[in-house]
């Protein structure tokens, strides 16, 4: 029962950085139908900036205690982020808003290489060692261990995913999000500028994916140039989990994926003696993608996104 309890927790908090990097993906394919493959190079720059940032406040501003050095490189990391996907939205992907699908998608994953080269000739190719910023005396549920960085993954993803709910349902922003994912041509009809929407749309998932990648560095400290595909990879199938197009699904898919995840890699793995352990972590996610897929090819919630002609 421990060892359940322990991959429930384990699987809730990475199931929370697949959450945040999924809502990207499911906003810009809601708004305007594309697979943003670079989303998780976006998570990789954050992390890598971060880790710039905390390097430079323990050489120079050692008054300063390890949240603040945390909480100052997040900001920062979320500012250039979002500064790096609005440039990607315009530089790629703008002009090819009419192209046959097939042009955007082959355009995002050479942008992912591009910004995997990039990180590589600034940070080099080597592992970068992310400093443990928060106690590491953790904390004892029922025979289970969370971390303090653990806590605080939960603990903003929760508040990252109601300031979204509100700014979507809520907000003039919101509004104007749902007007253009319906009919772009109509909203601007009713005063709605749609470029301004879709850039804001890259802007605030580039602050999610950011997040998640300051929050994976911290959590398993190290940062490096090729860091973001594998989570991209797997958000981007937390978000088809979910439904995607879907912002609840996307949540939803995020945090199942992690459940399956830590549970498949941890409790089944001890239950048949390591046969099945961590190294096959990715079975566990995708067959039972494939099982929801297969049941129901729209994802957990469906697909909320209008059929345009």
């Amino acid at each position: 029962m421990e060892i359940l309890l322990q991959q429930i927790i384990n699987g809730l908090v990475l199931g929370s950085m697949y959450a945040l990097i999924a809502l990207g993906y499911t906003m810009v394919y809601g708004i305007i139908q594309l697979i943003n493959f670079a989303h998780g190079e976006v998570l990789m720059f954050g992390a890598l900036i971060s880790w710039t940032c905390v390097g430079y406040m323990q050489e120079h501003m050692t008054y300063l205690p390890g949240w603040a050095m945390l909480l100052i490189s997040m900001l920062i990391a979320c500012v250039l982020a979002a500064v790096l996907n609005f440039c990607v939205e315009k530089v790629a992907y703008k002009r090819l808003r009419n192209s046959p699908r097939l042009a955007p998608l082959i355009t995002a994953i050479g942008m992912s290489l591009f910004l995997q080269t990039v990180a590589m000739m600034i940070w080099k190719p080597t592992y970068k060692p992310y400093p443990a910023l928060l106690p590491v005396d953790p904390y004892f549920i029922g025979g289970a261990v969370i971390t303090p960085t653990q806590i605080l993954i939960l603990s903003i993803t929760v508040v990252s995913l109601a300031l979204m709910v509100y700014v979507v349902g809520y907000t003039r922003l919101g509004r104007a999000m749902r007007a253009t994912a319906e009919s772009p041509s109509v909203a601007s009809l009713m005063g709605v500028k749609p470029d301004m929407v879709i850039s804001a749309t890259f802007v605030i998932g580039a602050i999610l994916a950011a997040i998640a990648g300051v929050m994976w560095a911290a959590n398993y400290g190290t940062a490096f140039h090729t860091m973001g595909f594998l989570p991209g990879l797997k958000a981007f199938t937390a978000a088809v989990f979910g439904g995607i197009g879907n912002l609840a699904g996307a949540v939803i898919g995020g945090v199942l994926l992690g459940l399956i995840e830590a549970i498949g890699s941890g409790y089944i793995g001890d239950l048949t003696g390591g046969v099945l352990g961590s190294q096959y972590t990715d079975i566990f996610a995708f067959i039972v993608l494939i099982i929801i897929l297969t049941l129901r090819p729209s994802g957990l919630l469906g697909e909320r996104v209008a059929d345009r002609a």
